[in-house]
Order: structure tokens, then C-alpha cells, then sequence
């Protein structure tokens, strides 16, 4: 498929086709749910091309929602109005980005030298696309076929709600984009790219963040806020740090949060090479950054007997599917229960989970079966989401995939 970003239906944002729904088939879409899957369509009145708006109605033929189509997605329609009044033209899509940069500006997070997520998808009303600010540049993330054929419309708003100096499209996850008939290539679509890795603060911390092929759209902003609530614990501790990525926790929690030492691991050469620059940059000789593979890594901690007073765990997603949900908490008992083991009496156990599979409850039954298999007790302390400039739609709750627990196990 060429770039989907060329192909913008034509049209002044009114629906070109009804999706019909089977009986008793529509009762999440009047509770605002966005995502209407194949599942639940019992017909579609009309031809409508991909990426184009319908309307969704339901057997009897009573409106419930405008959205985009895509013949080639499971989720078939994705909903964006709730009233048929409500055109999905140009001026819509700004109305929703203001609302979204609106929010960031109003959560003190519009500072020229910081970084921020100005749009989360379904929190904002705005499903299948994100966008980052780190600076003054954009990274854009779009996850649906339908935003996609919008791009330069999105852009043009961005560039006049924002004034960035570059956006950069970063792409879909490989799962996702087969799901949605997406192709689309890592490029500048305004601007020019930064000539390297940009820095950004963060708390009186600085990042340098590469836009171009660091993982997600360059940065984990949704950990921000747990970075340094795990500083605070940290205080006098020896940190291990595993799954590292660029140093975020080894950072907060020695600078910040005064670690006698850090311990930073990743398996990713370039992960740790930019770990040890964030280190640099903030000067924190106290961090030890290695690369090597996290579960070997903690099994070698272990058989000699290592000891930490914190551990800190923020794996890459484990569970893509429900299909693999059962391998992914297999691996997240067994790196909590190494993890419980490397901890000294009444140390402190960071544990996440980006795994939208992965259920909270999930998540707090494995600590359960971790504590009885150590024959330990696991104290909560904290149980914590993304950041603020993440929201979740209370319509889509879907949308909360992190999870981040921060325990006492004595």
C-alpha cells in the first residue's frame, strides 16, 4: 500500500455510509466505547472508501455515532462524535487538538525545555493518534489508517497550535500497522529534524532524547512521574535497575533521590550507551550501566548472592496479545521473584508493567504468588498509572495499560 497519508478522502466531513449494527449490538457505543469491531456490524449501507466517515446506526436504524472506516481492520469503525450534527471536517480536528494541548498547558507541562505527551488516543478523544513534544519538536505516532489518510490536516493544526521547529512521524508498532493495512515510513513531515539527540528536562534532570530511533516516539514520559516516587525510596540504597533503557530510573533515583549506588542494565547496546550518557550529563558517577540480557542477568545476581536495597523493573511489553497473556505473566512472576530474592530485609521492589493484557488485578496476583513462593510478605505502598499527560477515557479503559507498584518487602 503507498504512504496512506496521500490518500485523505474527499469530502466536507459528513458520511458517505451507514455501518449497521446487529441487534443488541450497540449498547457500548451509546456509553461512548469508540472502537466498534467487525464482530458487531451486520451490514454497511452505502460503499464507503477506507479512511472515509460513516455513520454507526443501529439494526433499526437509529443513529449512535459518526466515525472513520477501514474495510481492512477488525476494528472497523473507530468512533469520534455522538452527534449527527457534528461534522468530521478540518476544523473538528483542531478543535480536538487545542482541547489536548489545552489540557498539557493547564497540567504545567509547557515548558520550552521539557517534554510532554500532547495527545494519548482514546484519553483525548483523538483514537489512533499520539503526539509527543520533546522541546521544540513533535513526534508523531499514528495508529489507525484513518489518521493517517488526516496527517496534514493534524499537522497543519499542530503547527499552528504549537510552533514546533520539526515533526517527525515515527511509526506503528509492526503488530498494530499489519492489523490496520498501515504503511507508513519514520520521516520529517515538517520542519527539519534535530541535527542529533535533543535534551530535555525533567525535575531538575536533563535527557538527551534521539527522535529518530529511540523506541516509542523517543522517550518513556509515561514513567515520569514514577521515576522520581521511586527516588524518593531511594535514598542510602544500592539500585539495581533492570530493563534500563536510557537511565530514566538509575538517574532519578541517584541524583534525585541521593542512591549510595545504581546498578543499570539493558540488554540493548545503544539503551545502555545512552543510559551512560544521561548519567554524564547529570553527573552521576554512582551509576554502573551493563549491557546484557535482564533474566540471565538477575539469575547470575542471585547465584552470587548479591544484595540490593532497591530494585527497580520496567520491562518492555511482555503480553502484545490476550493470545500470549499466559507466557507474559509466566515472565513477570519469574523476574519479581528473582527480584524478591536480590532484595536485602525491608528493601524496596519497583515493578511495572506497559502490557495492556495485563490486567491490574493480574498484575497484583502475581506479587501475591510472588510473596507466597518467597515465603516473604510484599507490603504496597504505592500502586501508580502514566503520567497525567496520559489520560484514559473512562469509555475506553483499554486505554490503561501501565502499571507501576512500588512495595516493601521486609
Amino acid at each position: 500500500m503507498p504512504d496512506a497519508a496521500a490518500e485523505e478522502p474527499a469530502g466536507d466531513g459528513l458520511p458517505t455510509a451507514t455501518v449497521i449494527l446487529k441487534p443488541k449490538r450497540a449498547r457500548p457505543f451509546f456509553g461512548r466505547h469508540p472502537w466498534v469491531l467487525d464482530a458487531a456490524v451486520l451490514r454497511v449501507e452505502g460503499d464507503p472508501t477506507d479512511g472515509a466517515v460513516v455513520d454507526l446506526a443501529t439494526h433499526d436504524g437509529q443513529f449512535v455515532a459518526r466515525g472513520l472506516f477501514n474495510s481492512a481492520s477488525r476494528l472497523r469503525v473507530r468512533l469520534y462524535a455522538f452527534d449527527p450534527a457534528t461534522k468530521l471536517d478540518a476544523g473538528f480536528w483542531r478543535s480536538r487538538l487545542e482541547a489536548a494541548v489545552r489540557l498539557r498547558r493547564t497540567l504545567g507541562l509547557d515548558a520550552p525545555e521539557g517534554a510532554a505527551r500532547l495527545v494519548n488516543s482514546e484519553g483525548d478523544d483523538l483514537s489512533g493518534l499520539i503526539v509527543d513534544r520533546y522541546g521544540a519538536y513533535l513526534a508523531v505516532q499514528v495508529t489507525a489508517l484513518a489518521m493517517a489518510c488526516r496527517l496534514e490536516t493534524i499537522c497543519d493544526a499542530l503547527c499552528d497550535l504549537v510552533g514546533p521547529q520539526g515533526i517527525l512521524l515515527r511509526g506503528a508498532e509492526r503488530g498494530l500497522a499489519t492489523l490496520e493495512g498501515l504503511h507508513l515510513a519514520d520521516r520529517v513531515v515538517r520542519g527539519a529534524a534535530p541535527p542529533g539527540p535533543i535534551f530535555v528536562a525533567e525535575r531538575g534532570l536533563r535527557f538527551g532524547v534521539d527522535l529518530t530511533e529511540g523506541q516509542k516516539t523517543g522517550s518513556y514520559l509515561d514513567q515520569r512521574d514514577n521515576r522520581h516516587a521511586a527516588a524518593a525510596y531511594a535514598r542510602g540504597r544500592r539500585v539495581l535497575d533492570m530493563f534500563c533503557y536510557a537511565g530514566g530510573f538509575s538517574v532519578a533515583c541517584a541524583v534525585a533521590g541521593r542512591a549510595a549506588s545504581v546498578l543499570a542494565v539493558d540488554s540493548s547496546a545503544k539503551a545502555a550507551a545512552l543510559a551512560r550518557a544521561n548519567a554524564d550529563l547529570n553527573g552521576a558517577a554512582n551509576i554502573a550501566v551493563e549491557t546484557a540480557d535482564a533474566f540471565e542477568k538477575l539469575d547470575a545476581l542471585k547465584a552470587a548472592g548479591e544484595r540490593f536495597g532497591m530494585v527497580v523493573l520496567d520491562p518492555p511489553k511482555f503480553a502484545r496479545s490476550r493470545a500470549s497473556l499466559d507466557d507474559a505473566l509466566r515472565a513477570y512472576h519469574r523476574i519479581n521473584r528473582v527480584a524478591a530474592d536480590l532484595l536485602e530485609p525491608g528493601g524496596i521492589l519497583v515493578t511495572c508493567s506497559c502490557s495492556g493484557s495485563v490486567s491490574r488485578d493480574d498484575f497484583l496476583e502475581i506479587l501475591a504468588g510472588v510473596a507466597q513462593r518467597a515465603r516473604r510478605p510484599i507490603q504496597l505502598l504505592e500502586c501508580r498509572g502514566a503520567a497525567p499527560d496520559h489520560p484514559v477515557s473512562a469509555s475506553c479503559l483499554e486505554g490503561e495499560y501501565l502499571k507501576c507498584v512500588i512495595a516493601r518487602v521486609p
